[in-house]
């Protein structure tokens, strides 16, 4: 009988080696993952509340014609603006791809928080506003409307808020 002797051999690792260089086929942006189940959910229909009754807000509400309607289309901007950052976050799956120590509940809950205070102040001064307009103003409805459309997403963002403020005192537990 004869016997049998078996090697294995491994490559030694080679630390003098060229990097490897990336190939043709290799995308830059591989890290982005679209996430449009998100949207199917009750924050991300939320977001998209907040953003479409913003664009009411915003074409009903200008041009301004006064020093409310002003701080009303900034606090309609500026929430537009950052809902919008929240949406591509939430769609590009930017939080599961970037490993930053950053509450992202958190750091949500509080721009959410601040955008509900702002516009529950602004669309009372929008409404204060638009009904000081001298009477047969053509615009004037259209203001009051924009003041309306304020309070809806003034309530969406507070929902908004409140979800946010649910999940975040979860996720403080679990840790």
């Amino acid at each position: 009988m004869m016997t049998e002797t078996v090697v294995n051999v491994q490559e030694a690792p080679n630390n003098n080696a060229a990097p490897n260089k990336p190939q043709a086929n290799d995308q830059p942006l591989s890290w982005i993952k679209i996430n449009l189940d998100y949207f199917k959910t009750t924050p991300g229909l939320l977001k998209l509340a907040e953003l479409v009754l913003g664009i009411f807000c915003m074409g009903l509400g200008s041009p301004a014609y006064s020093g409310g309607s002003h701080f009303f289309l900034f606090v309609v901007t500026v929430s537009f603006i950052g809902t919008l950052i929240w949406v591509f976050v939430y769609l590009l799956g930017i939080r599961e791809a970037i490993s930053f120590p950053i509450d992202w509940i958190l750091t949500e809950l509080v721009n959410t928080g601040i955008c509900t205070v702002c516009y529950f102040i602004a669309f009372i001064l929008q409404l204060i506003a638009s009904t000081g307009l001298y009477p047969g103003h053509f615009r004037r409805g259209a203001q009051i409307t924009a003041g309306v459309f304020g309070i809806l997403n003034a309530l969406v963002y507070a929902f908004a808020t409140y979800l946010l403020h649910v999940e975040w005192k979860a996720s403080r537990t679990r840790n």
